[in-house]
């Protein structure tokens, strides 16, 4: 049996996506850019929220509701806040797992002011009351809200300003369709190249007063899972690496040195990932393997695989799923120095058995 991963080392894994806030409230909150023009990637995104903020200005009404969507990390957040500068409003940000009575929300939007930004994060989580109230808040800026009980109960129709609502969601599959339907932009970020994060690790540096080559900010940005808040969380970790071991500049010799010593390799598969890959190799000939034994298998919690480990994994098509549990491709046997030449096809997608997944 492996050894076990446990909890300590899931909370503070570097290469997580998920927000931390012992990692990330300090750094991200001062690397965030303003406007549009500073915002780096997303260049499609960017592009055509552009078109609908200019128009909303011209015709003079509050931006449609926006529905931002992507995994973790991406810049949603950042993008919202950016919305309502560009916009010359005030921006109010909750998310959907703090808004637990319809009275909350309620309170929210009547001291919302004309044109306010209502940011909602992991909008997917709100509860079908909250999202009752917010269907003709979003159409017709309007609330009904019920005072009294019983027979003397009284139904108030009561108006608000006219607000856009951003929300942001990792599973965008998960909202009911109705409240999908009442956003009139919907806008997909994407996993970063490495020369936009490259990019904005250096924009990153330089505003952190970090010295830093270029050769230096690639190595970083081609381990950062394509994600700028990995990338801004190395940036710091190799800050320190290179004012200890270092001449205080991180190049590209000093960061592949921290890099390789945070056990993170040029893929920017780390520890953990290694070992679950590992297991699905080593002890179950490459897979298919089912989730819960895997999970038994490795010390952690099913749902953490599902949602933290594999999607990169899948992303970068080292695992695969099929109907009779995960697969580990010929891409993960060549990362890991492990010769495919013996293993088992994987079996149990139709048509899949003698797949080549080196193409």
């Amino acid at each position: 049996m492996m050894e076990q991963v446990n909890e300590f080392d899931f909370e503070n894994r570097i290469v997580s996506n998920e927000y931390d806030e012992n990692m990330d409230a300090e750094v991200e909150n001062s690397l965030r850019p303003k406007t549009l023009q500073d915002y780096i990637g997303q260049e499609k995104a960017k592009a055509n929220l552009k078109v609908y903020i200019e128009s909303a200005k011209k015709r003079g009404e509050p931006l449609d509701h926006v529905l931002l969507y992507g995994p973790p990390g991406l810049g949603k957040t950042t993008l919202s806040g950016i919305i309502a500068a560009e916009m010359g409003v005030s921006i109010r940000t909750t998310s959907g797992p703090a808004i637990e009575k319809p009275g909350d929300l309620v309170a929210i939007l009547t001291n919302l002011r004309d044109g306010d930004v209502l940011f909602i994060d992991e909008i997917h989580r709100l509860s079908r009351v909250i999202e009752e109230i917010l269907y003709p808040a979003m159409e017709d800026y309007a609330v009904d809200i019920i005072i009294g009980k019983g027979p003397s109960a009284q139904s108030i129709h009561l108006p608000i300003p006219k607000f856009t609502l951003v929300g942001a969601t990792t599973r965008a599959g998960q909202l009911t369709t109705p409240l999908r339907d009442r956003f009139g932009v919907l806008l997909k970020l994407e996993l970063y190249t490495t020369k936009e994060l490259a990019e904005i690790v250096r924009r990153s540096a330089d505003i952190l007063g970090i010295e830093i080559e270029k050769s230096g900010a690639e190595q970083i940005a081609s381990r950062s899972r394509g994600t700028p808040r990995i990338a801004n969380r190395l940036l710091k970790r190799v800050r320190d690496f290179a004012l200890v071991k270092g001449n205080g500049v991180i190049d590209r010799e000093i960061a592949d040195f921290a890099l390789n010593a945070l056990e993170i390799d040029e893929l920017g598969l780390d520890n953990i990932d290694r070992r679950m890959l590992e297991a699905i190799i080593k002890y179950y000939g490459g897979g298919p393997v089912g989730l819960e034994t895997l999970a038994a298998t490795i010390g952690e919690e099913a749902i953490t695989i599902e949602d933290v480990y594999e999607p990169y994994l899948l992303q970068i098509g080292f695992l695969a799923r099929t109907p009779r549990g995960r697969c580990a491709t010929r891409l993960a046997y060549d990362h890991l120095g492990i010769s495919y030449s013996s293993a088992p096809s994987p079996k149990g997608v139709e048509g899949q058995q003698n797949m080549d997944f080196s193409e």
